[in-house]
């Protein structure tokens, strides 16, 4: 059962489970990227994720048909991301002023819609002054074209940086974090979870699933022998992901989750859920059915005995995997931007 929670302490609404749209348009289809809209829709999943990266604005392009073709704009939760390249020049990314109008106009074209619900910072883009950033979503706030904006794999000490912002210009300031977490990367249980505690701020997680390696599909595996055809083999900064022992572990969170009678990706979602900061972890499906497979974590309550068994295998705050590092908080530093595969 999809339930409806608060986005952190603002007043937006959104499901507990968002979907991710960063294979639409690449890796699936126009038409059943289409499907897999109407049939996310239907399940009551109306948070969705989307970025203007993913395939160089076409993830956009198609959640834009579906609004057309289907009529459900006004009952989805639409958050779209900005900061990554969009062309060659040396303004067609970053956090400018000058960025971020030109790509919220071209955003809202593609998604053919008047208004985004989430408008959230890629990353953080040192080459800009904060203030820059802020006083223009402020301003896009005001003149109706997002509702709400916050932050994705910003530091914790970068997520304070823009709240103080905000505060002390008297701005609109930002409502949440995008973050990747994982059984095998805990790390944001660390400094970053008590900022987002203290600041009341929503947690939108990417990556529950570790890039496909807490599904159960892979077994143990090394990054020269990933499955072909995988997210984590098609792209460089997924494979180096799967380093220290994460191959192990995830062979190990399997065989736990199939002792418990869980599906392993079932559970790997829903204990991002298990974590009351957590307000919807992000499922991005290839298929109809990869999508219809991972909505029972919605509503699964995992046992005290499986999470602690969890521990056991991660311990809280610790990692076997990098899917957070000092790169990923430095513009220029990111594959993923780059090739329009980062989450």
């Amino acid at each position: 059962m999809i339930e409806n929670v608060a986005l952190g302490r603002s007043g937006l609404k959104v499901s507990n489970l968002c979907l991710g749209c960063m294979n639409f348009g690449e890796s699936t289809s126009e038409e059943d990227s289409l499907a897999v809209l109407k049939a996310t829709y239907d399940s009551g999943v109306t948070f969705w994720d989307t970025a203007d990266v993913y395939g160089a604005g076409r993830s956009e392009e198609i959640l834009g048909k579906a609004f057309v073709q289907f009529g459900f704009r006004e009952q989805v939760v639409l958050a779209t991301k900005v900061n990554g390249a969009m062309g060659p020049g040396a303004n067609d990314r970053g956090l400018s002023r000058r960025h971020l109008r030109l790509a919220i106009e071209a955003s809202l074209r593609r998604l053919q819609t008047d208004w985004i619900d989430l408008y959230q910072l890629h990353r953080y883009d040192p080459t800009v002054p904060l203030d820059e950033t802020i006083e223009t979503l402020d301003t896009l706030v005001k003149e109706g074209k997002i509702r709400y904006w916050g932050t994705s794999t910003f530091a914790s000490w970068q997520m304070s940086d823009a709240q103080w912002h905000a505060d002390f210009h008297h701005r609109i300031g930002p409502v949440c974090e995008q973050a990747p977490y994982n059984i095998l990367d805990r790390r944001l249980e660390n400094d970053r979870a008590g900022f987002l505690k203290q600041a009341g701020w929503g947690l939108i997680v990417w990556s529950p699933l570790a890039g496909g390696q807490l599904t159960g599909k892979y077994g143990t595996v090394s990054p020269s022998t990933l499955p072909e055809g995988s997210r984590i083999a098609r792209n460089a900064m997924w494979r180096q992901r799967t380093n220290r022992n994460a191959s192990e572990v995830a062979a190990g969170f399997s065989a736990l989750a199939s002792e418990h009678g869980f599906d392993p990706a079932v559970a790997a979602v829903a204990w991002t859920l298990a974590n009351p900061l957590v307000t919807a972890p992000i499922v991005g499906p290839r298929t109809l059915e990869q999508l219809t497979s991972l909505l029972p974590a919605a509503s699964l309550t995992l046992p005290q005995s499986f999470l602690a068994a969890v521990d056991s295998l991660v311990p809280p705050g610790t990692a076997v995997a990098d899917f957070l590092n000092n790169a990923d908080w430095q513009v220029g530093h990111l594959p993923g931007l780059d090739n329009h595969r980062e989450c």
